[in-house]
This record gives structure tokens, C-alpha cells and sequence, in this order.
């Protein structure tokens, strides 16, 4: 529901404020007053091109700003924007620049007009000659049509949805694997060429850093074994046991010996004796660890070569597989399990078509019982709609809802809806908007509605022209109609007729001045003694006694309903 327009230097309008009222809102003026721009505004928020022209004169931009109530039907799609709403309300706005081009905003978020009317376009409908019309398409007029089969075809379109969806999938897993079935076959033997490589080097997890330090050491064996045997050959002193080379442990053997000599003269020389007994055995310590890793170095000198030879093959396998063993490793699950997966392609493929057979068989019974709930559906509205044109003014004309097959099963059953219109005997029956003129293509809209009204709790309907060519007891059934319409959406209908205008719940006047210069247009809310004069110009031009007595019988028929 819109419960708020703001209008700003949009044609002959300054600036203008409108609450519209629940129910049937009519907006009235006279010709030029700038009725209209009440509804290009509207358009605008709901997705219209923006007209540069349509910018007051002098100033540099025109915004239209609306606060829209009863956001169900987008709410998932707002919040995905990050719109804003307050209290369940939405502001949308629009601006139109003087030098071409505009900017739209929903909840203060900017959003593209392709963003914009989609999601408006489910809280509001404008119906008049120069605006997007509601069944344009044969995919709206399907909607309709599929609004008027009530809760069973809903039903069945929801079941219908989800095969027709495990089909698309599964169509397109067997497109892909026999369409592709060459590269695949091509990707299997890579794969399985390059698990073989890997399992022949057999790589285990961190094996190359491992082998990196042990290469670094044993390149350096050399340099090892020298420095090892000068260090033991400083602790033990020459093989031979020169006295003139008696290494560390000769020397601290000769120091323990002194104060062994010493402690046996003075008692207070006996820790130092301690001390270089404890010196002595940690050097000995030293000296075999020392002589046992001088051994090693000297028991494998074939190591550095099988070592050498190993990384060798493990650079092999990263050069190809990953930046290092591990990524090697990785890329072999992930190649195992893809080598999984086509190596049962042709068991995967008749699967898939088997499938596919299962899906098509309940799609085209799916189908078959959706085109049954349709057609039963286009009699009844065809039938409803029939009513409401012979209602008004219109008892020769014929609307059919034709079902033609699709040329295969589409996301929405098996039907392309047309809609079909002849207003006069012996006219045969073709596309609505080809045929139809001004009015009668506003009066087929509104019957359309009216029938329908109690599926769209809340919509806002927007009317201009809908009254065009029409006057008298036609004009009075337009308005019971609307009024009808009102009960369950808001409806705001732009008129001329006081016929139409006496039904509204709300009724809002636009007016212009001019100081002979530039033209202003206002819109104001009129009630009581206003209301029955503004009904009195609609009918008589004037509010003469004799125009207002009959603009207060009007209003009070209204009234009746």
C-alpha cells in the first residue's frame, strides 16, 4: 500500500504532498493541472524511463519519493539488498536529472532501475495508455491466469517446479558428461598417468625438507670428519701417546695428580681434587661421543648418493604436481577422487538417463493435470470477466484465454497463455493490446482486476484513463467497480468523471495558478462542502445550486453502492 508521494519540481508541480487513503482514492482537476504527473511520478518508482523533459523548468532535478506498507511479497529480496525499512515502511525515491539520466534508491540503498521495477512492480500497478501495461506478456498474462486457479493449481505448479528442476540438473550432468565424454576420457588417462608417476616415488609426508638437512650435512662430511678428528685428537692427544702431546685428558690427568698430592698434605686441597675428577670423567664423555660420531660419519659413504638421487625424484614429482611433497600428496587425493568420478561415466550416464525418463513421464503428467486446472480456470474467468464488461458498456465483447502447447515443457508447465479480444460481433478474437482502443483496453484491465481483486491483498492499482470515452450509467458502473476493487487493494484512479469520483473513499484535487509567467500546479485534499463542489465542476463545469444539489444526490447514490 503507498501511504505517502512526495513530489518535487516534477512538470508543473513545485512541490506536493499526498497521503493516499486505504481504499479508492480519486484524484481530480482540471485539464492541465498536472493530474497526470501524479502518475508519472508513480511510474518512476516503479521502475518508468525517465523523461528529462518532465523537470520543472529551472530547476536542475525532479524527485519522486513514496513510502510503501505491506512489503511481504519483497522482503526477502530487501533484505538481500540491505534495504532499509522503517516499521514495516519503505521509502523509495527517484530523481530525474534536467540533463538526462536518474538515480533510484530503495530503503536508502542505490539499486539499478532493473532492480528497481521488479521489486516495485509487486507493490503497485499502473494501468493507462502510456505506461507499462499489467498483461503485456504472455508470461503476465499466464500469472493471471494462474492467480484465478486459487490454491490447487498453485499447488500443483509448486510440484511441477520441483521436477522440472531435478530435470534441468540432471540434463545438464548428462549433457556435460557426454558432450564432454572425449576430454574426459583424455583427463581420465592423464590422471591416472600421473598417479602412477606418484606411486612409483611413493613420497611420504615431509620427506623432501627431511632430506634437504640431511643432503646439507652429509655435502659437508668431509669438513665433519676433520673438524671431529682435530676436536678429539685436542682431548686425547696423539695415538701414539707422546708425552709432548697428551691432548686435554693428559693434561687434566697431570693437574690431578699434583693435588691428589696436594689433598694428601692439606685436607682444604680436596674439593679442587674433586673438581678435576668430575673434569676429567665429563671430558672422557666427550671424547668417546666424539670418536662414536666420527665412526658414523665414516659408515655409509654410499648415503649422499642414495640421498642425492632421492630428492631427485622427488623434484621430478613437484616439478609437475605441486610447489613440495605435501602439495604433491594433495593433488593426488584430489586426483583419485576426480579419477573416481570418471571412471563410472558410462554406468553415471545410463543412470542419468534413466532418470531423465522417470522425470519426463511425471512432467508430462504434471503438465497434463496443470493445462486441466488452467482451462477450468480461463472458463471461469472468462465467464466472470464477460459480466463485467457487458457491465460495462461493452455487452458484445469477447475475451478468451487460449492455451496453446509449448514447443517442449518450460519452467511453468507445458501452456503458452494468450490472451485474446473482440469488442464487436463478427471481429474475430486477437492480441488485446493490437485490438483494443484506449478505453476499452482500460476497461478490460479493470474487469480483469476486479475479478481477481481477492488474490492481491494489499496491491496498490494505479488508473488513468480508465473512464476514456465513456460518461452516464457506464461511467457510474466504472466507479462501483473500482469501489468493488478498493475492498481489497488501494486503488487510486485519475478522472475526469464525477461519476467516477463520487465513489472514492479519499478524494484529492489538483489545482494550478500562475503569475503569468510560470504555472503552478497544488494537490489538496477535499472533504464535505469542497468535495460537493468539486463534483459539481466535474459534472455541470460550475457549482451552481442546481450542479451542487446533483453532485450531492451523486455522492449519496454512491454511497448506497
Amino acid at each position: 500500500m503507498l501511504t505517502g508521494l512526495r513530489l518535487s519540481s516534477l512538470g508543473v508541480i513545485g512541490s506536493a504532498e499526498i497521503e493516499p487513503a486505504a481504499g479508492l482514492t480519486a484524484v481530480t482537476g482540471e485539464t492541465g493541472a498536472g493530474k497526470t504527473m501524479i502518475v508519472t511520478g508513480l511510474g518512476l518508482l516503479l521502475g518508468g524511463r525517465a523523461d528529462a523533459g518532465a523537470v520543472r523548468r529551472g530547476a536542475d532535478r525532479a524527485q519522486v519519493e513514496g513510502v510503501f506498507t505491506g512489503l511481504g511479497p519483497v522482503a526477502g529480496r530487501l533484505d538481500e539488498l540491505g534495504a532499509e525499512t522503517d516499521d514495516g515502511e519503505l521509502i523509495v525515491t527517484r530523481r530525474v536529472r534536467s540533463t538526462g539520466g536518474s538515480r533510484a534508491w530503495l530503503g536508502g540503498v542505490p539499486v539499478p532501475l532493473g532492480v528497481l521495477g521488479p521489486i516495485t512492480g509487486e507493490l503497485a500497478t499502473i494501468h493507462g495508455q502510456s505506461e507499462q501495461i499489467r498483461l503485456g506478456t504472455p508470461e503476465r498474462q499466464r500469472e493471471v491466469l494462474d492467480a484465478a486457479g486459487g490454491p490447487e493449481l498453485a499447488r500443483a505448479l509448486a510440484r511441477y517446479r520441483v521436477d522440472f528442476e531435478e530435470r534441468r540438473r540432471v540434463v545438464a550432468a548428462l549433457d556435460e558428461r557426454t558432450r564432454h565424454a572425449r576430454e574426459r576420457a583424455q583427463e581420465h588417462d592423464m590422471l591416472a598417468l600421473g598417479l602412477e608417476e606418484i606411486a612409483a616415488v611413493d613420497p611420504q609426508p615431509g620427506e623432501d625438507a627431511r632430506l634437504a638437512v640431511q643432503a646439507e650435512r652429509l655435502q659437508g662430511l668431509d669438513d665433519l670428519r676433520m673438524l671431529a678428528a682435530s676436536a678429539g685428537h685436542a682431548l686425547s692427544g696423539a695415538d701414539d701417546g707422546d708425552d709432548d702431546d697428551p691432548g686435554a685428558l693428559g693434561l687434566i690427568g697431570r693437574a690431578r695428580t699434583q693435588v691428589h698430592r696436594m689433598a694428601d698434605t692439606d685436607a682444604q686441597a680436596g674439593p679442587l681434587a674433586a673438581q678435576l675428577d668430575q673434569l676429567a670423567a665429563l671430558v672422557q664423555d666427550v671424547a668417546v661421543d666424539l670418536a662414536g660420531y666420527l665412526a658414523d660419519l665414516d659408515a655409509d659413504p654410499a648415503l649422499l648418493e642414495t640421498v642425492t638421487g632421492r630428492r631427485a625424484a622427488l623434484a621430478g614429482l613437484t616439478r609437475k604436481y605441486g610447489a613440495d611433497v605435501d602439495g604433491v600428496l594433495s593433488w593426488a587425493r584430489d586426483a583419485a577422487e576426480r579419477l573416481r568420478d570418471l571412471s563410472g561415466d558410462d554406468e553415471r550416464i545410463e543412470q542419468l538417463r534413466a532418470r531423465r525418463a522417470e522425470l519426463d513421464a511425471a512432467l508430462a503428467e504434471r503438465a497434463g493435470r496443470i493445462h486441466a486446472l488452467r482451462a477450468a480456470a480461463a472458463e471461469r474467468l472468462m465467464r466472470d470477466a464477460g459480466a463485467e464488461l457487458a457491465a460495462l458498456a461493452m455487452p458484445n465483447a469477447r475475451l478468451l484465454l487460449e492455451l496453446e502447447p509449448l514447443p517442449e515443457p518450460g519452467p511453468y508447465g507445458a501452456d503458452q497463455v494468450r490472451l485474446l479480444f473482440s469488442a464487436n460481433p463478427g471481429q474475430s478474437p486477437a492480441p488485446l493490446s493490437r485490438v483494443a482502443s484506449g478505453g476499452e483496453l482500460s476497461r478490460v484491465r479493470l474487469a480483469l482486476e476486479v475479478v481477481l481483486a481477492g488474490g492481491e491483498e494489499g496491491h496498490t492499482f494505479v488508473f488513468d484513463e480508465v473512464d476514456a470515452g465513456i460518461g452516464g450509467q457506464v461511467a457510474l458502473e466504472v466507479g462501483r467497480r473500482l469501489k468493488r476493487l478498493a475492498a481489497h487493494a488501494q486503488v487510486i484512479v485519475v478522472t475526469h468523471l464525477a461519476q467516477v469520483a463520487a465513489f472514492a473513499d479519499s478524494h484529492l484535487v489538483v489545482t494550478k495558478s500562475t503569475d503569468g509567467r510560470v504555472t503552478s500546479s497544488d494537490v489538496r485534499r477535499v472533504e464535505g462542502a469542497e468535495r460537493e463542489a468539486e463534483i459539481a465542476r466535474l459534472m455541470a463545469g460550475t457549482a451552481s445550486e442546481v450542479a451542487l444539489r446533483h453532485a450531492r444526490e451523486l455522492l449519496a447514490r454512491a454511497a448506497e453502492g
